[in-house]
């Protein structure tokens, strides 16, 4: 958890047409894009166990747990672990993965991210990152993001993966706000799903007939405007 000491403007700037006075954003796919990293050291991770692993596959893994994820290659590849080889190949995937994202720098930015968390921090919506990543702060801290946000929920301080709600339910909380008072950004169906079961507003980042049980559904940030938020 990260809690920042920069001023913020008061809720009263909100528009008081609008319920929404919180934002809680996913990470991957959102934010910045680190699919490509997870790909490359899974693909890695599957190779070394004498099977290959695609693209397609990799994004099935959106939102998922590092553990889940492991259980669905190791299906794929017809291979069966101990829990204690498990926790093993684990480590090593995310070791690789840690290895590539601390090279990551703010030009990874996913394309109006930097512009949008400007806007809406400026306009007085308290924001927070509701992540299934363990490397959420690394992540945050190389590409500069983090000074945006009030709160940072990740994959360490939650035991339950999406579409199960309670890493935004705890940034909800850590917040201040009810759960209709806030706006989930996800670019996974698992994500959007647990937005909708925590009585949370949700906004799709991607295409609309993958994530259709989204409140509204852009291709990305730079889509968005604070009247968005005021009308959904």
């Amino acid at each position: 958890m990260q809690d920042n000491n920069h001023s913020k403007p008061s809720a009263s700037h909100l528009s008081s047409s609008s319920s929404i006075k919180a934002c809680l954003f996913d990470l991957d796919g959102v934010l910045v894009d680190t699919a490509v990293y997870h790909y490359k050291a899974w693909k890695r991770l599957a190779n070394t166990m004498g099977f290959d692993f695609t693209e397609e596959q990799n994004e099935q893994l959106k939102g998922v747990s590092r553990v889940e994820s492991l259980n669905k290659i190791l299906a794929w590849g017809g291979v069966e672990k101990t829990d204690t080889e498990k926790e093993e190949l684990a480590a090593l995937k995310n070791g690789w993965y840690v290895e590539m994202i601390t090279k990551m720098t703010p030009a990874e930015v996913l394309p109006g991210t930097v512009d949008f968390l400007t806007t809406i921090h400026k306009a007085g919506y308290k924001l927070a990152l509701g992540s299934a990543s363990k490397n959420s702060a690394i992540i945050l801290e190389k590409t500069g993001l983090a000074h945006f946000f009030d709160k940072i929920v990740d994959g360490n301080m939650v035991t339950k993966s999406k579409p199960d709600p309670e890493v935004f339910l705890k940034g909800a909380e850590l917040l201040g706000f009810k759960p209709d008072e806030c706006v989930v950004f996800e670019d996974a169906v698992a994500g959007v799903e647990a937005a909708k079961r925590g009585g949370m507003k949700a906004i799709g980042i991607g295409e609309k007939s993958v994530l259709g049980q989204a409140d509204l559904v852009v291709s990305g940030l730079d889509k968005l405007t604070v009247n968005d938020l005021e009308n959904l």
